[in-house]
């Protein structure tokens, strides 16, 4: 074995420059998770090479860790860190297993080998016997007076700790695959290695069952299995169809697990003892051997984008990883970026044969509450409803009518959002807190006003109908429970925040309520229409699912406010024309030469100090040179006490880009003019 390895520590500075040769220890491989002296302290690295010699003076690490990472996650820690203009030791922290976790162990008895039969036993150690081989609880005593005869054997033995999944949605037998299906499973096992397919299947359309028969087929070859879905909320559903199909194989990664359950699934992946993870983004980091299949369920969804440094996007990172196996990306309002980029396979119908929702565009331009009458009688009459509202909180903000004050963050420029539940006034941004004010501060006014309406003011008004109401949104803790307990009812209101629009399955919903609908289309953002169209798109898809034959269920139908009612968006979601959109999309973006046609690379120097944000962001700019693609700086809003400016560069030389930003900003963040600021790339901006 070569005796030098090369480490990465496992360390947040930028200006550090990895790796670092040590004395190898035995049996240590690309993987190999080390303690190491590194400077006055001892931090966690991973072995990134092996070598035959170095030029320094080696140190000795201090132990090895067990598990190692996969050698495949290792390469592609350091494409990410290049592709993200971040670092290896950045994207390395992100595959470890949850930090000071380990097996949890338990007393495991058993009878022994060899233990005379005859032996005089009284009734209650007979019962005893004859209860194993168990966990000993709480007869662990009785159990070692046993083992003291030799009538068993009492060993320690490792514990799983098996996340609880609670079933979501419709639950329905194996079902026989429609033509559409089967032309897209066949499409999936026949592709080559490396093919990247984008499954474009209208709402209800079946495309669960493509992905399970997929996995089938990859199993079958051997091979590891990876689920990506857009939200922890939508694991459980998805989750319970593939423990269903593939029993205990079924591994679950996500950052609501207790640290214990994480390390413990993440460690059977790593034995090969599950082949199949399901999760959010970060499961595509999951320590699977030979993955031959990668599904990016709902690929349109922006919470694939990883706000960290590195800011990864779940998707590219799922392609990289995907590249000797078959990625499928599905949805049914598909990226631009998507369409333009991979092989797509079309479901074009609905399973069970009935037709998409009608939808119908209400204009709110002349109404005065949350809900427009025609909504209000529409919910009404309805058995089951969604309705989504994509903000959550009581209220948006809160002013003094005397004297126009209105409450803000003390860390953000932002204004404090109403959760009347818990008698709070809160930043979405950084999460700072406080009580509901009784008084203005400033003159002494009790006449304190509570402007817009949010899911915990709309859920509570709903009540009015005198059915069951069900909320959803970020506030809620378990959403798994939600989910259960409205598809469980026999009627009632679900309403919440996009999270009601993602992937749900219930047969019996029967009116879709899409409220101020037009409330993407006010951000600053090229992807306002595309986020527009799928919200409204996504959430139509939820109603007239039906679970029966066609013709078998009552009509179902889609209401959408918006004040914009002519808006293309808007109007293309009313028709259901995924291809219509798109088109004019993709149009639009190739004329402003925006994603996919160019790439957006964001730059955000921040800082406490008064004008060193903009300093830095000036001198990254500078770095870049007059002739490069670049607009700004320009200020952005103050954030968690920090000041901020940003630059955006945009470049149809992706490769060239990258590269010119990276440089750029490790010359600045090392000039000690500006060791206040700090930096942050964001390769692909959501």
């Amino acid at each position: 074995m070569p005796p030098v390895v090369r480490v990465e520590p496992i360390t947040t500075a930028r200006v550090l420059r990895g790796p670092f040769d040590y004395a190898a220890p035995d049996g240590a491989g690309v993987g190999t998770r080390l303690v190491v002296p590194f400077g006055r302290r001892d931090v966690v690295g991973v072995v990134t090479a092996l070598a035959d010699a170095s030029e320094h003076e080696l140190a000795a690490p201090r132990r090895v860790l067990d598990p190692s990472l996969p050698p495949a996650l290792v390469e592609l820690a350091f494409w990410m860190a290049e592709e993200c203009c971040s670092t290896p030791a950045r994207a390395l922290g992100l595959m470890m297993p949850p930090a000071g976790a380990r097996a949890k162990t338990a007393l495991w008895a058993a009878r022994a080998a060899g233990a005379d039969p005859e032996a005089p036993v009284t009734p209650r150690q007979a019962a005893l016997l004859a209860s194993l081989p168990r966990f000993t609880g709480p007869d662990t005593a009785a159990l070692r007076r046993l083992e003291a005869r030799g009538l068993a054997d009492v060993v320690p033995r490792v514990v799983r700790r098996a996340p609880l999944h609670v079933p979501v949605g419709a639950q329905r037998p194996r079902p026989a695959l429609t033509p559409d299906q089967e032309a897209a499973v066949a499409a999936i096992a026949g592709a080559p290695r490396g093919g990247r397919l984008l499954l474009h299947g209208v709402t209800g359309s079946g495309k669960t069952e493509v992905y399970l028969r997929a996995a089938e087929d990859a199993l079958a070859r051997g091979r590891g299995v990876i689920v990506l879905v857009p939200e922890i909320g939508l694991t459980p559903q998805i989750v319970a169809r593939f423990v269903a199909r593939f029993g205990d194989t079924v591994a679950v990664l996500h950052s609501r697990l207790g640290a214990g359950e994480r390390y413990d699934e993440w460690l059977r992946l790593r034995r090969g003892e599950a082949r199949v993870c399901i999760g959010p983004r970060s499961a595509v980091f999951a320590p699977l051997a030979d993955v031959g299949l990668l599904i990016v369920d709902e690929e349109h969804d922006a919470s694939y984008k990883h706000e960290g440094d590195p800011r990864y996007d779940a998707r590219l990172v799922a392609e990289r990883r995907a590249r000797d196996g078959v990625l499928v990306c599905g949805s049914a309002t598909p990226r631009p970026e998507s369409l333009h980029a991979l092989r797509r396979i079309r479901l074009p119908r609905r399973v069970d044969g009935l037709q998409l929702p009608a939808v119908r565009v209400v204009d709110m331009r002349d109404a005065r509450h949350a809900l427009h009458p025609e909504t209000h009688a529409a919910l009404g009459a309805a058995r089951k409803a969604i309705v989504l509202l994509n903000r959550r909180g009581w209220s948006n903000f809160l002013t003094c009518r005397t004297c126009g004050r209105a409450w803000e963050c003390p860390n953000c420029d932002v204004t404090l959002v109403l959760h009347r539940s818990e008698g709070l006034v809160a930043c979405h941004h950084c999460g700072h807190r406080e009580r509901v004010p009784a008084s203005c501060p400033d003159c002494g006014s009790v006449s304190i006003a509570r402007h817009g309406t949010g899911t915990e003011r709309l859920a509570d008004e709903l009540g009015a109908f005198g059915k069951p109401v069900f909320r959803l949104d970020a506030d809620v803790a378990r959403a798994a429970e939600v989910l259960a307990a409205f598809g469980a009812a026999a009627g009632g209101i679900l309403v919440g925040t996009q999270m009601v629009a993602k992937g749900h399955d219930f047969p019996d919903v029967d009116l879709g309520v899409v409220v101020d609908a037009d409330a993407t289309l006010r951000f600053p953002d090229f992807r306002a229409e595309e986020r527009t169209f799928a919200l409204v798109t996504q959430l139509a898809g939820r109603a007239g699912r039906g679970g029966g034959p066609a013709g078998s269920q009552p009509p179902s139908r889609v209401l959408v406010q918006t004040l914009v009612p002519e808006a293309d968006a808007i109007a293309f979601a009313a028709r259901h024309d995924a291809d219509g959109f798109l088109a004019g999309e993709l149009e639009r973006r190739r004329a402003l030469r925006y994603p996919p046609f160019a790439t957006l690379i964001r730059v955000v120097c921040s800082s406490e100090q008064a004008g060193a944000a903009h300093a830095a962001a000036a001198a990254v700019r500078a770095a870049l040179g007059r002739n490069a693609p670049v607009l700004g700086p320009a200020p952005l809003f103050r954030l968690r006490g920090r000041e901020r400016s940003q630059l955006m560069v945009k470049a149809t030389d992706r490769r060239a880009a990258i590269a010119a930003v990276r440089a750029a900003v490790e010359a600045v963040s090392a000039d000690k003019a500006h060791r206040a600021a700090s930096f942050s790339v964001d390769v692909d901006p959501q």
